[in-house]
């Protein structure tokens, strides 16, 4: 992704060396005047899970890239202007939100795309990125509002054609919005999500349990409204596409403004950071199937780094193979504990939530009448609408 236009550059670094291949939106005009528009404007990615094809939702609609160069995809609805997009574990099919049907409520329903017939049905609410669990069968996403954003979890049924999401009663519940697409692990033990439109909150739950291991701010805390000038410039100093997990279990790396990575040891709280960039800011990373860490710099530098056991090298990857039948396990575990959300009714009615240290159910959360200034804000909230209501009766 470009961070002066909305543009996507597409790279090689199948043999450890970078090639460009082509950019999507190099047209484009730049953010510099763009404000609040700029999210808006930023396009959707999503790459096939098995083929070189990429799929690009941006400003002049949807564009398809594979070696052979761009086109249009051929059986995409007239109307569509997707915000957000992820083919099906299997690649036949393409979940894309918010709905190309009826604006008004758009954004309560997604399209599930046969991309071999071209027919498109009608999917659950969703709105920042699918994860795929690494043993598959189960995706995790978030579907937001400003007031708090939920963490849903899926089963994956490839048998019906197009792959259909069967959203699951156990839930995430986080603060507010905002956020960028959960990440799993490359063991699946994991998921680390970054937000939140208010801060540079980062947060990391452990699967199947929940539990959650990490929870903090980077940079400084959110001070309230107004915002001070010099908090504000700190916030948008740090990139929302700054983490990725390594090659070795529990570990997790940060990148910072002042291009330093950061190596986060989960199980043993510990925290080592790494000079890289020589202060120009991490603006992206992202790890890749080949156990290497790429990282984008501000002034346009892109680094391509081989992980060993333990630390960054300048040498071949060396991966520690993940425990597949632990990781299959874990995905057993989290599926037998809940089950499926009637596809009728409320999807919040049926949701079993947690913050990673308290659980609700919807009764609870109905009975909720306080609630302290540490609390999240979506309890607060939910509190005194509960009080409220109490009070009329």
């Amino acid at each position: 992704m470009d961070s002066e236009r909305p543009a996507v550059h597409v790279w090689d670094c199948a043999v450890g060396q970078l090639r460009r291949l082509g950019t999507v939106g190099a047209e484009s005009t730049d953010y510099a005047e763009a404000g609040w528009r700029r999210t808006q404007r930023t396009p959707a990615v999503t790459w096939h899970p098995h083929q070189p094809l990429l799929l690009v939702s941006g400003e002049n609609g949807l564009v398809q890239w594979t070696r052979a160069g761009f086109s249009e995809p051929e059986g995409l609805p007239a109307t569509a202007r997707y915000r957000n997009l992820a083919f099906s574990p299997n690649g036949r099919t393409l979940w894309a939100s918010p709905s190309s049907g009826d604006e008004e409520d758009a954004w309560e329903r997604s399209d599930v795309l046969d991309l071999a017939s071209g027919t498109v049905g009608t999917g659950p609410s969703w709105d920042t990125g699918i994860a795929e669990h690494p043993a598959g069968g189960l995706v995790a996403t978030l579907f937001s509002n400003q007031g708090a954003t939920l963490g849903l979890f899926a089963r994956v049924d490839d048998d019906t054609r197009p792959a259909a999401m069967r959203v699951l009663r156990r839930a995430l519940i986080l603060d507010a919005d905002g956020y960028r697409p959960p990440i799993f692990s490359a063991d699946g033990r994991h998921l680390a999500i970054r937000g939140n439109a208010y801060g540079n909150t980062l947060n990391v739950f452990e699967f199947p349990s929940l539990h959650c291991v990490l929870t903090t701010a980077l940079g400084d805390p959110y001070p309230g409204y107004p915002y001070p000038p010099e908090w504000l410039e700190q916030m948008r100093a740090w990139s929302r596409h700054n983490i990725a997990f390594g090659v070795r279990p529990g570990v997790l790396w940060v990148g910072t403004p002042t291009g330093t990575l950061i190596e986060i040891d989960l199980h043993g709280q510990r925290a080592v950071e790494h000079d890289l960039l020589g202060g120009s800011p991490v603006t992206a990373l992202t790890a890749t199937t080949t156990g290497h860490l790429l990282v984008a710099g501000g002034g346009g530098e892109l680094a391509l780094l081989s992980l060993r056991a333990d630390s960054l090298r300048a040498d071949s990857a060396t991966a520690r193979t993940p425990d597949a039948d632990a990781s299959r396990a874990a995905v057993a575990s989290f599926l037998a504990a809940t089950s499926e959300v009637p596809d009728v009714g409320d999807l919040e009615t049926h949701l079993v939530i947690t913050d990673g240290t308290r659980t609700w159910e919807r009764d609870d959360l109905e009975s909720t009448t306080t609630a302290t200034a540490t609390d999240p804000s979506w309890l607060q909230l939910q509190a005194a609408v509960n009080t409220a209501r109490a009070q009329d009766k």
